[in-house]
């Protein structure tokens, strides 16, 4: 048993004592703990309430690093895969950008706030298939969530266009003359677009970080 859980046994001990030059050690003996599994003179001193351990805030890679051994850390490195998030993003990036596009279309307005949709929906999926810790999959959470965006933008104005011209979707999609794209994608566009977006753009990268709380660290401790 490390220190770190005999200090979690002695802390709620009736026998403890704080040595100034030690720390907490037993009152009984004078000396810091030295059992291994169970202490056999512990007394649960009823007044020290454990303060519940958070489980929602995740921790940031550096904080992850201080709170484990290295070897636990490592574990943590080699359980992500980065190939498999990146696939899965694009996968949700493209999926809420047709939502966007539908949604779009059969309303008659460009909604911008689904971009926010489209930025925590990319970011939790990579999150949930890449679980990773390196900052690399949040670069890779905010590129996904910008191309979400822009594809959503771009399937809206494919649909308004093939509505106006009469045409089918997908032949709208292969006949749109994409030189007029950024002017087209421009013209509506304003400072509160670019607020929502760069909030999307946020969010992947913010969520696609494997959610690392307090609480997970102390049972990866435990299961050690």
């Amino acid at each position: 048993m490390t220190r770190e859980k005999q200090l979690m046994h002695c802390k709620k001990c009736l026998n403890r004592k704080m040595d100034f030059k030690q720390g907490i050690v037993c009152g009984l003996t004078g000396e810091k703990a030295t059992f291994s599994n169970e202490c056999p003179d512990f007394k649960l001193d009823e007044s020290v309430k454990e303060k519940p351990l958070d489980d929602k805030e995740g921790l940031q890679a550096s904080e992850i690093k201080k709170k484990l051994t290295p070897e636990m850390f490592e574990q943590l490195r080699l359980d992500q895969n980065l190939p498999y998030g990146i696939i899965a993003g694009f996968i949700a990036a493209i999926l809420g950008a047709v939502v966007w596009g539908v949604i779009t279309v059969a309303t008659g307005y460009q909604i911008g706030y689904m971009a926010l949709a489209i930025g925590a929906f990319v970011g939790i999926v990579i999150r949930k298939f890449g679980k990773g810790i390196d900052k690399i999959f949040g670069f890779w959470g905010a590129g996904i969530a910008l191309f979400g965006i822009i594809t959503g933008n771009l399937l809206s104005i494919i649909g308004f266009t093939a509505n106006v011209e009469g045409l089918g979707y997908i032949e709208t999609l292969l006949r749109f003359d994409y030189s007029f794209l950024p002017a087209t994608m421009t013209e509506n566009f304003s400072i509160m677009d670019l607020l929502f977006y760069g909030i999307a753009i946020y969010e992947g990268y913010r969520f696609s970080f494997r959610l690392i709380t307090k609480k997970s660290i102390q049972e990866l401790k435990t299961k050690s």
